[in-house]
């Protein structure tokens, strides 16, 4: 990587993938998200600013094998129960600051927009640069309240007992990008 200079890399769409993981009171259920585009600039050979759009209309479902169940979850997870994807069809984080984590990670700051509304977040990440290409690496965990997503939260509704959705999700991300010609 090209050390003393500004340097873009734009993602690897092929080699890149967002899985997401909710959970509830009897379980947790798992997918996919998909990434419109990302593009990170390191300065000195380190991370410095960067963006992800996150495509919310083509989140996949992986732990429901029944077709018609799992076309009804998608189905609810794109409505306004959740994320609106017919208004709102991209998610997105923009990196504002970066800094030395523990155990040689990066902890990015950056704030992440959903349904329109923007929070700022905090998160570690593993940044590997081999010749030409970034690998980042990490998990986000998200208060989908703050971004209007209360179906089933226990802090919005009584009574949901074994229905109750809990409030934080998680995005593990793999990203790799390439310097951008």
């Amino acid at each position: 990587m090209h050390n003393k200079m500004k340097t873009n890399f734009k993602l690897e769409s092929a080699k890149s993938n967002i899985d997401w993981i909710g959970q509830k009171v009897t379980g947790s259920h798992n997918g996919t998200i998909g990434i419109r585009e990302a593009e990170f600039i390191f300065n000195d050979g380190r991370l410095s600013d960067g963006k992800v759009v996150i495509d919310t209309t083509a989140i996949k479902i992986l732990d429901i094998t029944d077709a018609d169940t799992n076309a009804q979850f998608a189905g609810h997870l794109a409505s306004d129960d959740f994320f609106s994807s017919a208004r709102f069809p991209e998610a997105v984080f923009v990196i504002t600051e970066t800094d030395s984590g523990s155990n040689g990670t990066t902890q990015i700051t950056g704030d992440l927009t959903i349904k329109g509304i923007t929070h700022p977040i905090t998160f570690d990440a593993t940044i590997n640069a081999i010749e030409d290409r970034i690998t980042l690496a990490g998990k986000m965990i998200i208060d989908r309240t703050k971004y209007g997503i209360k179906f089933r939260s226990g802090n919005f509704f009584v009574n949901l007992g074994d229905t109750l959705i809990y409030n934080d999700f998680q995005l593990i991300f793999h990203l790799t990008a390439t310097i951008a010609e």
